[in-house]
Formats: structure tokens, C-alpha cells, sequence
């Protein structure tokens, strides 16, 4: 095993790393090294490099606890021998189905006043990046608190980042965020303080000297809060930043992390590469969660069909649900989402019955639920039924026996740890109804759908949705999907809603149909709602409505062929039967020629569809070679049927 670190020449001491000596770990692969040292005031850092490109400069380590300061005045007492990780799993509801994680890992011990808990930073280092925990270890029996961590990610002062802006907590329609909706920043200079004040959502990428950086967390247990990125960054040094004071279930609830010792924080993970295909393809954030206890779900993923996105509340009425559970039968959907309002509009008897009809069309029925306790206003129902265990559980019951396969969960209000554990109170309940989970106004997903099988997906993203608002969202939709696949969805399955021809009532949409259709493909989700209405999928060419129909239900594998974020993005999809499904799209207003190795997949043809003489229309014609050449127009798109 290889743990060259090219600072200069030194020897690494198998088990104990003394104060002035760095300990040093690095991937089975070699390229990605880790340098872990301690300052003169007792002040723990690291920095990472890939081959000879540093990516991290010397970066902060420590905990502040209410009880004890884990940031300076601490020695370096060990660094464990070197252990190698292996994991090999399987998921339904990601970029890829097996998955297969090799790491080496590293414990370096810290330690600072006598009788204070002890401080050790665990490493694990993969070919595609960095993860490290802390682990705090003590006789004291006490719940402990932290108030501050004292995590950074220096990056090279020239490194410029597509970073989300993290929203204040309270504003939003019916004080609902964060929610994590914001527009994504394309390619700021590091350092640059965030535009709403809040500092920046995980996922944070970066491009630095032609390498890229990713920035997630992963392993959310019940004893953290979600955390983000500092508001300002001082030299291109970012913090981690924790929760508003609002961002808890209750005004009494946990807001930052407290537990009993010994206590393990979730993962920082940092996903680096000297391309963008392992910022895609990398499936760290379920590599480094908890397996499930319960068994992977492989038949639950699918397609389903949604009404509310361009028909709005009005029609979630009986009739018009009905038209759409034929319409999930007929395009060979699993799923029927029916979205706010179901319980007075509908109601539950005629829900129940909903449910029955679309069992006998082999179509699953899915329903919409507000989170809140009290920390929205939002007035859509049902509403204030899940937050109290009792509640939650009756109705889990309930609306199981009316025949429901799984719930969408709505409006949540924070990342304090309070609605951390909720979240896994909510999947935790919904698991043993045997219920589905779609959370919305959501955190993002740190892993969570390995650990819970149950959870098909989550929003956390500026979704179609927004195109209906109002025309300033619509105009941006392009550059916006184009910057997806590397960042937000490149951390877990993401409910954006995509694919509708059908125009938006008072919008003009800016994309063609084209890169609706590529969407369907680009975009990943366990359960993927589409936006399309049935006349307007039944107005689409006989070709276009056959691929959709044709589309695996989940994806066994993802490449990234070409892309860059904000401008153009084409990926490939597997199929569980080893098909590869290509789709790309152009975030630019001018047209651009893509030329595409598809002999790389294993295809030696296909057939392509495109666009049409207008944005409005499609064109086919068969690929006869692994060569493919293609021009989109601007905003315009292709897939690649094999």
C-alpha cells in the first residue's frame, strides 16, 4: 500500500505520530493524499491533494463544546495504523444500484486538558475523495453540547465556486425556508461572502487550477444538526456555518448537536477529481451512511404522473385524479401522485377508493401531507396530523388500509437537530406502515435513502414548480438544469418534476421540447413525477411517447460523457438489463456541437432524437455508429434510445 504525500521526505511511523511529525493517509489508488498536523498552539489541521495539484490548503479541525474547547491547546497522542474499508451494497433509489466502496482509514488522536473528552478526527480516504468524522470520547456521563465546529475547507485562493446561496430562516412563502430552492451561483471567486446573508448550501462545488471539488455532508444520525457554509470565507477559507435559531421543531427542541459521549458526528465529505465525472459518478454520500436495517426496496422505484405542477389545487378533484391513474396505467407508470387538498376536495372515503381503482390498474397512489407543527404557516392540507408520534402513526395506519403506497411530506422548517430527528422519526413510522417517502421544502439528502430504504426521493432544488410562478423563473430554467447534475443531484435523487411540452398557462417557456424529453434521463430520482399532462403527452410524436413509456424504472449505473456547469451537461444512464439510455442538453443561448464517443458504453448505434425545425418539435434518425455528432440548438436537447 502507497501512502506517498510529496511535501518532502519523511518516514511515516507506523502507530504513533508524534506532535511535530505530520500523519499522513492517502487513497488506495495513491492520488489522493491527506496531511494531518497540529499547529504550535495545539490547533489541529489538514490539507488535501490530488497528485501534485493541491486542492485544500491547511484547514481547520475541532469541536467547541459548552464544556470543553477541542480547537487549541491540544497534542497530538496518536495516529492509528492504517486499516483498509471495504463496502459493497445495493440501492434502488440512486445513481447506481451496486455499489462498491474501498477506502483507507486513519484515526489520529488528539487529546487536551486532563480529564477533558478527548478529540480524534477518523479518515477515511477513497479514490474520489475525503471523508473524515470526529469521534469525542470521555467518562463523563453528562449530555454534552456543541456549540461551535471548527471545520474549514481552504481552498487555493484562484478557485472559483457554483455555490447555493443559503436562505434565511422564516422568509419564504408561509415562512418555509431554507428549503434549499434557491438559484445556484456559477463560478464566483472563492471567498466571495453569500448573497442572502446565510451563507452557502451544501452541495458547494469548486474548479481550482482545472480540478474539482465538491463539498457535502453524509451520515446524519440522530445526535447533529444539518450544517452549511460560513457567510464569508476569508481567503478562500469556508467554515461550517450551523442552523438559525428558528430552525427547530419546537422553541424548546435540540437546535445545535447534543448527546452523551461517546458521541460520533456525521461525515465531512469532499469529493475531488481532475474531471467533473467523479463529481457525477461518485456515490460517497451513501458510502458513508448507515446500512439499512430493513431490505432494499428494488421494485419500489418508478415514474409517476402529478397533476398539480400545471393544473394547479383546483383539480385535485376525484374525476381529474382518476383521468391520471389511467394515465400512469397507460405510459406503464408505477406511481399517481395526488398533491394538496386531496382530504377536503377529495376526501378520505373517495381517496379510499381512488386508491382501489388505481390497484386494479397496477398503479401505486401517492398523497400529499403538510409537515408542520408550528413552524409554518402554510395552510395547505391535510395539516397537523404528522408532527405528534400518535397522530402520525393513526394516520400512517389509516391511509395504509385506504390502499396508499407512500406519502409526499412538505413545508418542513429547518436543519436544527430537532428536524433532523424528525425526518428519520417520519421515515421510521412511514417503514413500518409500509409506506414510500418523498420529503419536499426539504433538506438535502445526506445518505439518508440508504439507511431508510423507504425514502424514494427529496426536493431541496428550484423545480419546475417555479417555472409556473412567474416568467423570470422560466427564463432561467436552462442555465439552472444544466448546473443540477453536478451539484445538487450529484448527492442524491432529487424530485425536480421535470418534462412537460405542454405550455405553461401566462409563461413562455424558453427550452424546447427536446430537452424536456432529455431531462427524463438526465435527472435522477428513486420516484420521477413528471410535469406532463396526458393531452399533452398524447399530442407528442409516437416515437417520443414510446421512449418515455420504454424508460427503466431505475438506473442500474450513470457516466458522464461531456459537461461543463451552468453550460451543457450529457450523461448516461444503465438500465437494469445493461442498456444505456444518453441524454444531453445545451444551458447556452447559442446553438452547440457535441461529438460523443459512444463506443465507451458499449453502443455501436441507437436512435437519436432531437429537435425539430422549432423548439416545439422533434426529429429522429437511427445512430449507425459508436461516432455521434449532434447540434443542439440553443436550449435544446437529444436522448439516445439503444
Amino acid at each position: 500500500m502507497r501512502l506517498a504525500f510529496f511535501f518532502g521526505a519523511f518516514m511515516l511511523v507506523a502507530a504513533t505520530a508524534q506532535a511535530a511529525e505530520p500523519v499522513l493517509v492517502s487513497s488506495p489508488d495513491g492520488a489522493v493524499q491527506v496531511r494531518v498536523d497540529i499547529t504550535a498552539q495545539g490547533q489541529p489541521t489538514y490539507a488535501v491533494r490530488y497528485r501534485a495539484a493541491e486542492l485544500l490548503r491547511p484547514s481547520h479541525l475541532g469541536l467547541q463544546l459548552a464544556s470543553a474547547d477541542l480547537t487549541q491547546g491540544l497534542k497530538l497522542t496518536k495516529a492509528d495504523k492504517v486499516e483498509a474499508v471495504a463496502d459493497d451494497y445495493q440501492l434502488a433509489t440512486d445513481k447506481r444500484a451496486a455499489c462498491r466502496y474501498r477506502a483507507n482509514r486513519r484515526v489520529v488522536r488528539f487529546a487536551g486538558k486532563a480529564g477533558a473528552p478527548t478529540l480524534s478526527v477518523v479518515f477515511q480516504v477513497s479514490n474520489d475523495g475525503v471523508a473524515f468524522q470526529y469521534l469525542v470520547e470521555g467518562n463523563n456521563a453528562d449530555l454534552q453540547r456543541i456549540t461551535a465546529e471548527k471545520t474549514s475547507f481552504h481552498l487555493p485562493a484562484t478557485a472559483k465556486g457554483w455555490l447555493h446561496p443559503h436562505a434565511k430562516a422564516q422568509t419564504g412563502f408561509a415562512n418555509t425556508q431554507p428549503s434549499y430552492e434557491e438559484y445556484y451561483q456559477r463560478g464566483v471567486a472563492a471567498g466571495t461572502p453569500s448573497s442572502l446573508g446565510q451563507g452557502w448550501s451544501f452541495p458547494a462545488l469548486f474548479e481550482t487550477g482545472g480540478h474539482w471539488v465538491l463539498l457535502t455532508e453524509a451520515g446524519m444520525d440522530r445526535s447533529y444538526c444539518g450544517t452549511h457554509l460560513a457567510h464569508t470565507a476569508p481567503d478562500a477559507d469556508y467554515s461550517i456555518a450551523f442552523p438559525q435559531a428558528p430552525e427547530r421543531t419546537t422553541p424548546q427542541a435540540p437546535l445545535l448537536p447534543e448527546s452523551r459521549l461517546p458521541w460520533r458526528t456525521p461525515w465531512r465529505v469532499i469529493v475531488v477529481g481532475n474531471s467533473l465525472a467523479p463529481i457525477v459518478e461518485s456515490t460517497l454520500t451513501t458510502d458513508l451512511s448507515a446500512p439499512a436495517k430493513t431490505p432494499v426496496l428494488t421494485e419500489a422505484a418508478g415514474k409517476s404522473s402529478w397533476s398539480w405542477v400545471l393544473l394547479g389545487d383546483k383539480n385535485t378533484t376525484y374525476d381529474v385524479q382518476r383521468r391520471f391513474i389511467d394515465y400512469s396505467a397507460t405510459m406503464g407508470w408505477r406511481y399517481c401522485l395526488v398533491d394538496a387538498l386531496w382530504d377536503t376536495q377529495i376526501g378520505y372515503e373517495k381517496t379510499a377508493e381512488l386508491a382501489r381503482y388505481a390497484q386494479s390498474k397496477n398503479v401505486g397512489l401517492l398523497v400529499w401531507y403538510n409537515s408542520n407543527g408550528s413552524w409554518n404557516e402554510a395552510p395547505q392540507t391535510p395539516t397537523k396530523v404528522l408532527f405528534e408520534p400518535e397522530s402520525r402513526r393513526r394516520e400512517f395506519a389509516r391511509i395504509k388500509k385506504m390502499g396508499v403506497a407512500g406519502v409526499k411530506i412538505d413545508f418542513f422548517g429547518g436543519d436544527g437537530q430537532s428536524f433532523m430527528n424528525y425526518y428519520q422519526d417520519l421515515l421510521t413510522d412511514a417503514a413500518q406502515a409500509g409506506l414510500l417517502v418523498n420529503f419536499h421544502g426539504t433538506t438535502i439528502p445526506r445518505g439518508w435513502n440508504r439507511t431508510y430504504p423507504n425514502l424514494m426521493t427529496m426536493e431541496a432544488v428550484r423545480g419546475f414548480e417555479f417555472l409556473t410562478f412567474d416568467q423570470a423563473n422560466t427564463d432561467q430554467e436552462a442555465t439552472h438544469c444544466a448546473t443540477l447534475p453536478f451539484t445538487r443531484n450529484a448527492v442524491g435523487p432529487m424530485d425536480f418534476t421535470p418534462m412537460a411540452f405542454s405550455e405553461i398557462n401566462g409563461k413562455q417557456r424558453r427550452t424546447s421540447n427536446a430537452f424536456e424529453l432529455a431531462l427524463s434521463v438526465l435527472f435522477q430520482s428513486g420516484i420521477q413525477h413528471y410535469a406532463e399532462v396526458p393531452e399533452g403527452m398524447a399530442a407528442q410524436p409516437t416515437y417520443v411517447q414510446d421512449f418515455v413509456k420504454k424508460l427503466p424504472p431505475r438506473w442500474a449505473d450513470v457516466k458522464l460523457l461531456d459537461g461543463y456547469p451552468g453550460q451543457y451537461a450529457v450523461i448516461a444512464r444503465q438500465a437494469p438489463d445493461g442498456r444505456w439510455y444518453v441524454a444531453g442538453i445545451n444551458g447556452t443561448d447559442a446553438p452547440k456541437t457535441l461529438q460523443l464517443d459512444l463506443g465507451k458504453l458499449g453502443l455501436a448505434g441507437g436512435t437519436l432524437i432531437t429537435d425539430g425545425a422549432t423548439n416545439r418539435s422533434f426529429s429522429t434518425r437511427p445512430v449507425g455508429s459508436a461516432t455521434l455528432s449532434v447540434t443542439l440548438p440553443a436550449r435544446g436537447g437529444f436522448v439516445v434510445q439503444p
